[in-house]
């Protein structure tokens, strides 16, 4: 059995709390002898242990600070002259006076200079690296995660990577030296930790536990570390407690990995507590975590009780009920007035970040009363005069952006200008949109924009591009623009964005390939070189890919309306590389990856099968019952649309449609028009000779809903639609039965049903007039219903050469009719 040395622990304790309380007074009254000088000599003349030890015992009581430190570098020198046969680090570990050499220590430690005490402490951790990762722990405790004495002890973990078996105290050091680290560095941490992972109890739960916390302090979702540190969680459901459940459940959200399975645990699990739970701390973390995951039943509980006990929450509590509200979409006035007149109380105590996260909250949940509302800008504007940390200042600027009059006066915009030469592309992004959130409402309700505005946003153009052009390596820049969403940046910062990806276009590979696909996702912004790389690497590098991360890959193509020049051969890689594990996959991704590739018309049997079964959308309803009801209902729209898409372009495959009820409820508030479609339907009646000649909002068979339709008969007149025609703002009708073989159907012979869609800017790529998938795959299923469809685009409408009544109703008449004015 291996014995830990003792002395660590008072050594650590001691050296911060003296330390904190007077950190200038170590060094002042250094009393040694006269010359130390002989003594490291004799020390260095020692041939083995046993002379060290002799030469500690008899002079142990004049040794000095240096000298101990020499000890404990002889002792390791010794060890490393020694072939592995021979070494015996137990022994020198057992013997007597290496706990005198400790106990030295331990009365020395106030005189030894940070690299003496990091060296005495990298010796110690190689006989034992347990006494490491104590004592990164000891230094975490007090915050000290960016100290010279944490930098050194990553210095150790890195120097001794190669040698480590313990993954228990590696894994706590790695979530103590996460800050420092550099992204090669995490990834060598990954590496090992995926090798030693199978050496561990599969009981270890909080090993598991503290390796997600690791890839969540890097923002690192690897799939396969996950996966293993799930299996963990789930293999020993009974050692886990609400505390270990909440944080495990909060780690995942932050990393944005799915486990439906452990989802459901916990959800089981949590609900058996709620009558245990009588405590406000105590049911508060209950609400916090199960809240977002509970079923109808469960969330009326849990706000019932949590409402008798609101008058005795902290404001600390108070908080994590709001965003626990926010995160259940939960607008019950009650709860919400209880909870703010707490957060009233406290709200001069919170942080700027937590003054984000209440105002963040509190709009998402429609909650408005003027004197929270000014007090809490009232605040928000003195922490924004005093503050000149950059991530701080942008969180103050985007929650007075978000209240009723998000303006800010000559300090605040002084202040943000200030702070600029500083930020991150995370912190720039984030300042403007705020500030065009600002010009957003001021154009709205003063009909005005200020030339302040507008300098303060040319500025943030002028970092961001100065940012981006000065980047030499992808790894830096991504990690700036992991934490930015795509669509949030300006239209010319974004082109800059790209640009500079494309630079670097070489250095995308299997390891950063997932991350730059979501981020190009969510930017609208068609780039055919780094699309193609993408698919490449994706052909390529396949076996280096988790699957669960193929969805991630497709999406941009599927989003942005792409084929790369090799489609079949990339979509037919992702799916082989995805068959296998059909049956694990969650719920919810299949859907999306059924949607995405359909919507590139690409539709493999295997998968779409495995989705249209009894046993998967038994699982689904499952999954739909813990979501918030905005993501289940996008997850159900979404399978809509895949199983239109199956009907209409893949009947051979005999999948039934079964939406029609779910579409009546859908399509009940559709059929208010815009400005712009109001214009056209009325051009339009003049363009058929007569309101009776167009439909508004017309439902097709499958529910696509058309903006206009009109019929022509062989000699292409108009024919009318009689009196039930739709007026403006009435709902939509079903002109045809569903189900039907539409083709020709209900028709005189040679008349055509034509589709006039109004496409606005969502419509198409963010770059240039490219049609988005979702619009194209509508057009392509009208056409199958026996529509022909004209696309009448905004760009186009809003055009100069389209600026007159005249020039429009010739515009209608040509693609209606096909005539041109001479």
């Amino acid at each position: 059995m291996k014995k830990t040395p003792v002395f660590l622990d008072s050594l650590v304790t001691d050296m911060l709390r003296l330390r904190a309380i007077c950190p200038f007074s170590w060094r002042v009254f250094q009393f040694r002898p006269i010359s130390c000088e002989p003594l490291i000599i004799q020390m260095n003349k020692c041939t083995d242990e046993e002379q060290i030890f002799d030469f500690i015992e008899r002079n142990k009581a004049i040794l000095s600070e240096k000298q101990v430190g020499c000890a404990f570098d002889m002792l390791w020198k010794l060890q490393k002259q020694k072939t592995s046969l021979l070494k015996n680090v137990e022994d020198v570990r057992d013997h007597p006076q290496f706990l005198t050499l400790h106990n030295l220590a331990t009365n020395k430690f106030k005189l030894m200079n940070d690299d003496t005490l990091v060296n005495v402490l990298h010796i110690t951790q190689r006989f034992d690296i347990k006494l490491l990762s104590e004592f990164s722990s000891c230094l975490a405790d007090q915050r000290l995660y960016f100290s010279p004495l944490m930098g050194k002890i990553a210095d150790i973990v890195h120097r001794n990577l190669e040698t480590t078996q313990d993954l228990s105290s590696l894994s706590v050091l790695m979530v103590n030296i996460s800050s420092l680290i550099s992204r090669h560095f995490q990834q060598q941490l990954v590496n090992k930790t995926e090798l030693l992972f199978d050496t561990i109890d599969s009981s270890e739960v909080n090993v598991a536990t503290r390796i997600t916390r690791f890839l969540r302090n890097i923002k690192y979702c690897y799939q396969p570390l996950l996966e293993k540190c799930n299996n963990v969680f789930l293999s020993n459901v009974d050692q886990l407690d609400l505390d270990s459940i909440s944080k495990i459940l909060r780690l995942y959200k932050l990393l944005q990995f799915n486990s439906f399975e452990f989802i459901m645990m916990a959800k089981k699990k949590l609900t058996e507590m709620i009558p245990l739970c009588n405590h406000p701390a105590s049911f508060v973390k209950l609400f916090v975590t199960l809240g977002p995951i509970a079923g109808p039943e469960e969330k009326k509980q849990l706000k019932s009780t949590l409402l008798l006990m609101s008058e005795d929450l902290t404001g600390e509590q108070a908080l994590a009920v709001l965003s626990a509200m926010e995160d259940m979409e939960s607008r019950n006035s009650h709860l919400i007035k209880r909870v703010t007149s707490v957060l009233h109380k406290h709200l001069d105590s919170y942080k700027p970040l937590e003054l984000l996260k209440i105002t963040q909250a509190l709009t998402f949940l429609r909650f408005q009363r003027k004197e929270f509302s000014a007090k809490l800008r009232e605040l928000l504007l003195s922490h924004l005069k005093i503050s000149f940390i950059p991530t701080e200042v942008s969180f103050l600027v985007c929650a007075i952006s978000l209240l009723p009059s998000p303006h800010l006066d000559e300090v605040g915009i002084s202040r943000i200008e200030a702070v600029l030469p500083q930020c991150d592309l995370n912190n720039l992004s984030s300042f403007a949109t705020s500030v065009l959130r600002w010009i957003q409402y001021d154009h709205m309700y003063l009909d005005s924009i200020t030339g302040k505005q507008l300098k303060l946003l040319q500025k943030l153009d002028h970092y961001g591009r100065q940012r981006l052009q000065h980047s030499n390596n992808l790894d830096l820049l991504w990690e700036e623009l992991k934490s930015v969403r795509g669509n949030t940046f300006p239209e010319s910062l974004l082109e800059e964005t790209i640009a500079t990806l494309q630079h670097f276009v070489d250095e995308i590979n299997y390891i950063n390939v997932v991350e730059i696909a979501s981020f190009i996702s969510n930017t609208d912004y068609l780039s055919t070189l780094l699309l193609d790389r993408i698919a490449s690497v994706a052909v390529q590098q396949i076996e280096k890919i988790h699957p669960f991360t193929i969805l991630a890959i497709i999406l941009p193509f599927s989003t942005l309306n792409y084929d790369p020049p090799q489609r079949d051969e990339f979509f037919g890689t992702c799916v082989q590389h995805l068959n296998s594990y059909l049956g694990i996959l969650d719920p919810l991704m299949l859907v999306y990856l059924g949607f995405s590739l359909a919507t590139l018309q690409y539709f493999p049997e295997d998968l779409l099968k495995s989705i249209f079964n009894i046993e998967f959308l038994s699982r689904l309803d499952s999954q739909l019952e813990i979501l918030s009801s905005s993501l289940s209902a996008r997850v159900q729209f979404h399978l809509m649309e895949l199983n239109r898409s199956i009907c209409l372009e893949c009947p051979e495959f005999q999948i039934p449609w079964f939406h029609d009820r779910f579409c009546q409820q859908y399509n009940k508030g559709i059929g208010v028009m815009n400005g712009a479609q109001q214009q056209i339907y009325k051009m339009l009646a003049e363009v058929l000779g007569g309101i009776n000649c167009v439909k508004a909002s017309v439902l097709t068979p499958y529910y696509h809903t058309v903006d206009f339709e009109c019929i022509l008969d062989k000699r292409k007149k108009p024919l009318p639609y009689g009196s039930h025609n739709t007026a403006l703002g009435q709902l939509p009708e079903m002109p045809w039965e569903p189900n039907t073989e539409i083709v020709g159907s209900r028709l005189p012979p040679g008349a055509e049903r034509i589709a006039l869609e109004f496409l606005d800017s969502k419509s198409f790529c963010r770059n240039i007039p490219h049609m988005k998938g979702k619009f194209a795959m509508k057009k392509r299923h009208l056409e199958i219903l026996g529509y022909r469809v004209i696309q009448i685009s905004q760009f186009e409408w809003n055009s100069m050469a389209l600026s007159t009544k005249d020039a429009r109703m010739d515009y209608l008449r040509e693609r209606i009719f096909g005539e041109v004015k001479s």
